[in-house]
């Protein structure tokens, strides 16, 4: 298992059940119960690929852990609350978190967000040393499709080449004007 996760949850019996069924979906699980021991975690030998963390928690709120790990700490964020206000959502797109779920929610849920979010760091990581030395062009050619997950859980692979396209109109419509200003006619 290479796949590591960290469950911030205070509630014990709910967090020994979120482990046990991310551990059958051969996850790599610890678990804090508290702010600190996250903390604590991260700083010392356990370096999630993803957090699955508590919004209320005895010690801090989620969004302070967030705080004080991301010098440490830099990969994906999955957010549980049972606060489900625009307030908590807005908050949790300024910090970066992927996917929220409102308590109570599906473990399934649970387990697709959180190997999505391993999919997506997993290609992030591919990509970025398939492209190193590369020009800004291959680059662009290079990383022309990427996955993106609907709202169903169905895949797409989007292309950029349209905003690439979109890009040269741009740049022929400026070069034209430019020559039309020119041209002493």
């Amino acid at each position: 298992m290479n796949n590591k996760v960290l469950i911030v949850e205070d509630e014990l019996i709910f967090g020994q059940n979120l482990k046990l069924y991310l551990e059958a979906q051969q996850f790599d699980i610890q678990i804090a119960r508290d702010g600190a021991s996250a903390i604590n975690l991260i700083k010392g030998s356990f370096m999630p690929d993803i957090i699955v963390l508590d919004f209320r928690l005895p010690d801090m709120p989620g969004f302070q852990v967030l705080d004080e790990i991301r010098q440490y700490w830099h990969g994906h964020c999955v957010l549980m609350t049972g606060n489900p206000s625009s307030e908590v959502s807005a908050q949790a797109i300024q910090y970066g978190v992927k996917y929220i779920l409102f308590k109570p929610f599906p473990l399934a849920e649970l387990a697709c967000s959180v190997r999505t979010l391993i999919n997506t760091s997993q290609y992030q990581k591919q990509d970025s040393v398939s492209q190193s030395g590369l020009t800004p062009k291959r680059r662009r050619h290079q990383s022309s499709h990427f996955p993106l997950q609907m709202y169903d859980g169905t895949w797409i692979y989007a292309d950029r080449r349209q905003s690439d396209q979109a890009e040269n109109l741009d740049a022929n419509s400026a070069e034209k004007e430019s020559a039309d200003n020119n041209d002493p006619t």
